[in-house]
């Protein structure tokens, strides 16, 4: 079981290699986060490749998982189209100065692969685990993805709609599900993938990977995703006092003033 893991490891970490290899091509690292979803696909179908026959279960969450990952890059793709290369990977290649290509190999495209593969543990066992009976937590853990997925989904479309319209320029989103959550979107991605978890969980030992979602949990909440985010409009007064009355990520009815 060992030597199957490390194999799809290794096809991540290929994958990721692949991009950044069209990354300095391109001249841009922002081709990282394209990769991401499409990252999820390649370790899915790896493990699909080791195993023999497919269970249900399996076959529902690698099409979870590529529904997914294929939205996401198609997302980022679309977003990136036109313009230059996001500041932050802009930024830290000149901070990084002239060990900008090893540490964009190893800290940007290796350290995504591997933080990627952690996440797909519970999608890897799935697929890889022995046929067993469906259980209540699979209904549940289906409900779950697909309430994760509609907000990741819709709160992705609703801020690039409201970007897209030049009366908006400078303004912050504050409607649709946006009215409800500063990050609907990185709240329904972190609640899709615990959706993964808990179909793993119909498996035997699969509560071992529960470093899965805990690991895209934290990268969200504490590392690359919300404080990003939310130091980028620290001096923003709009921005401020949309934050005093709206919940930072579970969606709840905004405050009111006063």
């Amino acid at each position: 079981m060992s030597i199957l893991y490390l194999t799809i490891l290794l096809a991540v970490l290929l994958y990721m290699t692949v991009w950044f290899l069209l990354a300095l091509w391109r001249r841009r690292n922002d081709l990282a986060d394209i990769a991401w979803g499409g990252g999820f696909i390649a370790a899915a179908l790896t493990a699909v490749l080791l195993q023999t026959g497919l269970a249900s279960r399996a076959r529902l969450v690698v099409l979870l998982v590529i529904l997914w990952g294929l939205r996401l890059a198609v997302h980022i793709g679309l977003r990136n189209l036109g313009k230059g290369e996001d500041e932050r990977y802009r930024k830290w290649r000149e901070e990084w100065g002239r060990h900008w290509l090893l540490r964009s190999y190893l800290q940007v495209f290796l350290l995504q692969g591997f933080l990627l593969y952690l996440i797909s543990l519970p999608v890897i066992w799935t697929i890889l685990a022995k046929p067993s009976p469906w259980t209540e937590l699979d209904a549940i853990g289906l409900a779950v993805w697909i309430v994760g997925f509609f907000f990741e989904a819709v709160g992705d479309f609703q801020l690039a709609r409201f970007k897209k319209d030049p009366v908006h320029r400078g303004k912050i989103i504050q409607q649709g599900l946006w009215r409800y959550s500063r990050h609907p979107n990185y709240f329904g991605e972190v609640t899709l993938w615990w959706g993964i978890y808990l179909l793993a969980l119909s498996t035997p030992g699969g509560w071992m990977t529960i470093i899965g979602p805990l690991t895209i949990t934290f990268l969200i909440l504490k590392v690359s995703g919300i404080p990003l985010l939310e130091k980028k409009y620290v001096n923003n007064a709009a921005f401020q006092e949309y934050a005093r009355r709206t919940s930072v990520f579970f969606p709840l009815p905004p405050r009111k003033d006063g």
